[in-house]
């Protein structure tokens, strides 16, 4: 996940890193990397094509499991919420299914939404906000976009997973964002269950578990719960940032937050 001017050199990074790491999975077959993007060109020097091949290598080289660094990291650093700094956030929720338990994660890159329409615990508090304001050396284009992945080791069927990806728009709702003109949304979920449905041999029944369709709305509400989650994090975990030509943008006031919500 990355800004709109490297969506492709990511991509063809992840091949290049693949094709030294994991050589094997190419030698009769093709890769296809996913790639997604948004806007950070308020803030980025966008057409400077500063990410290069060796970010991406060293991204791969270095993914490690545990906590999540939020905020102004990665492709998130130049990313706008609501007239904040936002950009990486991430949230989870245990769902418990009959006797086991299955963990549904979140990871958001935010950078879309109108300050009036902010919205925090159901209160719409964006009026309240005007200032700190932003502030433009150089016009700022309405572009607003938002990535949602959901990941879960809950046991789903593709068209179940596309269930899930659908409920992303209603946490996104319950923060203020309305998906405006030129908003790109782009929402994907993958389950780590059944790792080995797709490689069953020929000539042999394959097997995949599923939860079923009856039991799959508390997977519902821990998709938009964990957005909603998502988005505050990357909105919290920030600072002011100035970027190209001088503009700035505040970060949300904590202090002013903690005063309303406690």
């Amino acid at each position: 996940i990355t800004n709109t001017h490297s969506c492709g050199l990511t991509r063809d990074g992840t091949l290049r890193w693949m094709s030294r790491v994991l050589p094997e999975a190419l030698d009769s077959a093709w890769g296809l990397p996913v790639a997604a993007e948004t806007y950070d060109g308020f803030l980025n020097d966008i057409n400077g094509h500063h990410v290069s091949f060796d970010h991406v290598a060293s991204a791969l080289d270095s993914a490690t499991g545990g906590a999540i660094e939020e905020g102004s990291v990665g492709g998130g650093t130049g990313m706008i919420a609501f007239g904040f700094k936002a950009g990486s956030g991430t949230a989870s929720r245990i769902v418990e299914w009959h006797s086991s338990s299955y963990t549904l994660g979140v990871f958001v890159q935010a950078n879309f939404g109108r300050r009036s329409n902010l919205t925090i615990r159901g209160r719409r508090i964006g009026p309240q906000l005007v200032e700190p304001a932003l502030r433009e050396s150089t016009p700022r284009a309405e572009k607003g976009s938002i990535i949602a992945i959901v990941a879960t080791d809950a046991p789903f069927l593709p068209h179940q997973m596309k269930r899930l990806a659908r409920r992303v728009p209603l946490g996104i709702a319950i923060t203020g964002g309305y998906g405006y003109h030129s908003s790109g949304d782009i929402f994907l979920a993958f389950s780590t269950a059944n790792p080995g449905a797709a490689l069953a041999p020929s000539g042999r029944m394959a097997h995949a578990d599923f939860i079923p369709d009856v039991d799959i709305d508390p997977f519902f509400d821990a998709v938009v719960q964990g957005v909603e989650e998502a988005i505050l994090n990357a909105l919290v975990a920030n600072e002011d940032m100035t970027g190209r030509d001088g503009n700035f943008v505040p970060a949300l006031p904590r202090t002013w937050l903690k005063e309303k919500f406690g």
